[in-house]
């Protein structure tokens, strides 16, 4: 079966995806050859990055957990599951933790990263990731979008250092990700929604190809997501 996560071509059927996946993709590759030891996907759906972490040189082992009763993407069961209270994992377990879009649907995100600081090891990381301009999804477990400075609040307060925080898309990939969906989403007419996709692609694709996302967090800046990593102190 195809992975639509790694798997990223412009077509009219998936105009919607193409550029927020390319995006988390370009983020994923950005980190993943610092991954290494074992890995922990917290709220891991399909485990669609699950090959290309265990292809690191370096990485030991992949585990994929995700809570009881969650969507069961491509019919893939996690390796883990939990309350979303209490992880089922030993204090100070992983080298690495990520979650890439699951940070939007956690209705306490304080005690969601206090738990993944306790799972990880000191001196350990966490990468993630978390939409910004994006329609309602999973509902009704859709509960926030963030700013960055919001974040970086949380994740500091729960003793992470931030190493990084960073835009996934700008003011033309805004644009793009806004036409897609709204080509894909809201014309109902079956043949009317494939003509204007069709039509669409080139102006999509240029969007995305000449898309710069912020550097800077400042007055008047478009972001269409945040990615990040953030590291577990290591305590003498």
């Amino acid at each position: 079966m195809s992975n639509l996560f790694l798997d990223i071509s412009l077509s009219s059927r998936y105009l919607d995806y193409f550029i927020p996946r390319k995006a988390l993709l370009r983020a994923v590759s950005t980190v993943l050859p610092r991954f290494s030891g074992e890995v922990l996907d917290i709220g891991c759906g399909s485990m669609p990055y699950r090959d290309l972490i265990l292809h690191v040189d370096g990485v030991d082992s992949y585990t994929g957990l995700d809570i009881e009763h969650a969507l069961e993407y491509d019919g893939t069961p996690p390796d883990l599951t939990w309350d979303g209270l209490t992880m089922p994992v030993a204090d100070h377990s992983y080298d690495w933790g990520l979650s890439t879009e699951v940070l939007e649907h956690v209705p306490d995100p304080a005690h969601f990263l206090q738990e993944t600081y306790r799972v990880l090891k000191p001196g350990g990381f966490y990468f993630f990731t978390v939409p910004f301009l994006w329609p309602l999804h999973e509902v009704p477990h859709d509960v926030c979008r963030y700013t960055p400075f919001t974040l970086q609040r949380i994740m500091v307060d729960t003793g992470f250092k931030v190493v990084q925080l960073e835009a996934l898309g700008g003011w033309n990939a805004a644009l793009g990700q806004l036409l897609a969906l709204w080509i894909r989403r809201s014309i109902r007419n079956v043949m009317l929604k494939k003509i204007i996709s069709i039509l669409a692609m080139p102006l999509i694709w240029l969007l995305d190809r000449t898309d710069r996302a912020p550097v800077h967090f400042s007055e008047g800046q478009m972001i269409t997501g945040l990615w990040g990593v953030l590291q577990k102190p290591v305590v003498g």
